[in-house]
């Protein structure tokens, strides 16, 4: 893997680290050889991280290059917001009072390179701000206030900032941080590599029921690898293992997405991916996604407060109108009636700025079509729950679902599999269920879900326990693949 550190200008880099490559942000920008140079961490060094400047393109500019930077847009954006202090507060009282709990001052300034404490008296809190802020140099203040301390100011430094005295320390740090990635990335000789599945037991909608959990496991076990169960508690040790299975639903503001960034930023293969997550967790992002690339989806359009009068007019009655972010047909609304119309918008704009609002096309069945690696991996139909318009029914904190009816790929149309490959190559070579509905001989997108479900009696109904295998498979082959990567 490459590595980079890229500084607003070459003066500012005061290291001797062998093997690292340092280069302005204008070089990162502007050379067309670093928007190709394969698999590659960034640390972002540049001097500020504001709205469009430099620094903020460098690591806008390294996300749309999979370049990993540290820090990535959604850092800086935590690192700029407004209630930055008090969330890190929120956070972090407990360990703020316990590890100044023998300082005698009332105010303590905190230089802290690559999550080291340059005073060596508060490392377990300087890793923690670290962790939480990702920002290789942070500066923190903080006050005692009536015997507690407070958050008085956090931001991120600047190279130049670092003291002569300082350098030894920051480079030891920095190659201490580089070095630990590095034990992530690679096993013993001999030892099997370890995939973590991240599960929710409490949850009665996860992506994959206990038997499906057990086979996973018993696959992984046949082609030499190990596996174990963890929960959201346990994100701290990802460094114990070589890739990251989600079987939990998914979701930007969910700890799902932090656990999935943070496993893919220390090298981990990672399934599903935070891209991919971020990209099939927005419904308005691909509806976009699939007309922009000429698939065949229903006729939609995106609401706002100005045009909920052109919701009949566009799409007829009755519609759908789908919340962005919903997941197991939570905030998805069949509207019968413009009685019925706006109160619902409203409600649903109250959540959220715009929504997508679909024509209604009824089935008896969706199609659910499994992708993994590029390829068909299963494919179902899904029966709508009985007597209801969705394949799950949830009336008073209840859920139903219809049956599922698990068909050989070469049952399935060939329209129905083709349209599914394409719509899931958009999203990428995770794990993926595409739904469509096919009506007459016209076959429709409604949408691409990141970790599709696998339970043990439905979605395995053909291939049977093959079909873990075949997961299991993909990891090791990833894995395979890193490890080599890693040693070249």
């Amino acid at each position: 893997m490459n590595i980079l550190f890229v500084v607003s200008q070459e003066q500012d880099w005061p290291f001797d680290i062998p093997g690292i490559e340092a280069i302005s942000a204008q070089t990162y920008l502007m050379d067309p050889a670093y928007g190709e140079c394969g698999p590659t961490k960034v640390f972002n060094l540049c001097r500020a991280y504001r709205y469009q400047n430099d620094g903020y393109y460098v690591s806008l500019l390294a996300e749309a290059r999979g370049h990993r930077p540290v820090p990535d847009v959604e850092a800086i954006r935590d690192l700029q917001s407004e209630d930055l202090l008090p969330d890190l507060g929120a956070k972090l009282g407990d360990l703020i009072d316990c590890s100044l709990s023998r300082v005698e001052a009332d105010v303590v300034d905190l230089d802290i390179y690559f999550g080291r404490d340059a005073g060596g008296r508060h490392e377990h809190l300087c890793r923690r701000l670290f962790e939480l802020l990702r920002a290789p140099l942070l500066h923190v203040r903080l006050e005692r206030l009536n015997d507690r301390w407070r958050l008085c100011s956090v931001h991120a430094g600047s190279l130049r900032d670092v003291p002569r005295s300082h350098h030894e320390l920051a480079t030891d740090a920095a190659r201490s941080y580089l070095k630990q990635q590095k034990i992530r990335m690679a096993r013993p000789p001999g030892q099997r590599p370890a995939v973590a599945i991240l599960h929710d037991p409490r949850r009665a909608d996860s992506p994959s029921n206990r038997a499906a959990l057990e086979k996973f496991a018993v696959a992984a076990r046949q082609l030499g690898m190990r596996t174990e169960l963890l929960t959201a508690r346990d994100c701290h040790r990802l460094a114990d293992f070589d890739a990251l299975f989600i079987r939990e639903t998914t979701g930007i503001n969910h700890h799902t997405y932090r656990i999935s960034r943070q496993a893919a930023d220390a090298g981990l293969v990672v399934i599903d991916d935070p891209d991919s997550i971020l990209r099939c967790t927005n419904k308005i992002y691909l509806s976009e996604l699939l007309i922009r690339h000429h698939l065949p989806t229903p006729k939609a359009m995106l609401v706002h407060r100005g045009n909920i009068d052109q919701i009949g007019g566009a799409l007829g009655l009755p519609c759908i109108l789908k919340q962005p972010d919903g997941a197991f047909s939570v905030g998805v609304v069949k509207v019968e009636s413009e009685a019925e119309l706006l109160p619902t918008v409203e409600a649903l704009l109250e959540k959220s700025e715009l929504v997508l609002a679909q024509e209604y096309l009824p089935t008896d069945y969706d199609w659910r079509i499994g992708v993994l690696d590029g390829r068909v991996l299963f494919a179902c139909k899904y029966y709508m729950a009985s007597g209801h318009w969705q394949i799950i029914k949830h009336e008073q904190q209840q859920m139903s679902e219809g049956r599922t009816e698990a068909l050989a790929v070469g049952e399935v149309p060939d329209d129905v599999v083709r349209i599914a490959l394409q719509a899931a190559a958009l999203i990428g070579d995770g794990f993926y269920g595409v739904d469509l509905k096919q009506v007459g001989s016209q076959v429709y997108v409604i949408e691409i879900n990141d970790n599709p479900n696998v339970d043990a009696g439905n979605e395995d109904g053909v291939l049977g326990d093959a079909l873990y295998r075949e997961v299991m498979g993909v990891f090791r082959k990833r894995i395979e693949a890193l490890k080599g990567n890693s040693t070249a």
